[in-house]
């Protein structure tokens, strides 16, 4: 059985992410989308949120699974059995970060390889970042992530607002 892993911290989940994950589910047996905890960032949503919405998304792909996982990528590979890491490039930067991780994982786990996709062209411009940035502003998100997940953001950022104004007052 061929099975990988697409890791991120998905914060949120986009369009790209789901593009790369229908993808790469049609080239392996089994896909598992690995939501990193990562401690020095702060993200929008917690990890179990964003596993949330990421089994939302996928549940109708009988392939893949969502967890969460700290610590090195390829450690966790090699716990799950996954041969392969699958990574989604947007553009020539992207390449040049993913190509030195891909290479230093291959260095330390020689077992384990990368597999890369590039995005589609229609999601190239999409991002995490610019998701939460437009929303933070009110601008609409629909273009970039599904309505479920459009709704999770813009609640969650009413919800931060609200905090930040009762500590002023």
């Amino acid at each position: 059985m061929k099975q990988a892993i697409y890791p991120g911290s998905f914060d949120p989940v986009t369009l790209g992410h789901l593009d790369i994950i229908r993808r790469g589910s049609r080239v392996v047996d089994h896909l598992i989308v690995a939501v990193l905890v990562n401690s020095a960032k702060s993200p929008l949503f917690s990890v179990e949120e964003r596993v949330e919405m990421l089994r939302h998304e996928t549940a109708h792909m009988p392939n893949v699974e969502v967890q969460s996982f700290q610590g090195l990528l390829v450690d966790y590979a090699r716990m799950t059995g996954s041969a392969f890491i699958v990574r989604g490039l947007r553009a020539v930067t992207d390449f040049e970060y993913e190509l030195q991780i891909s290479q230093t994982n291959k260095m330390i786990a020689p077992e384990i390889d990368t597999v890369f996709f590039t995005t589609s062209l229609n999601y190239s411009y999409v991002s995490s970042s610019v998701v939460k940035e437009i929303a933070s502003y009110g601008g609409a998100i629909e273009k970039m992530v599904t309505p479920y997940v459009a709704e999770c953001v813009k609640t969650k950022i009413k919800m931060q607002m609200e905090e930040q104004s009762y500590e002023q007052h």
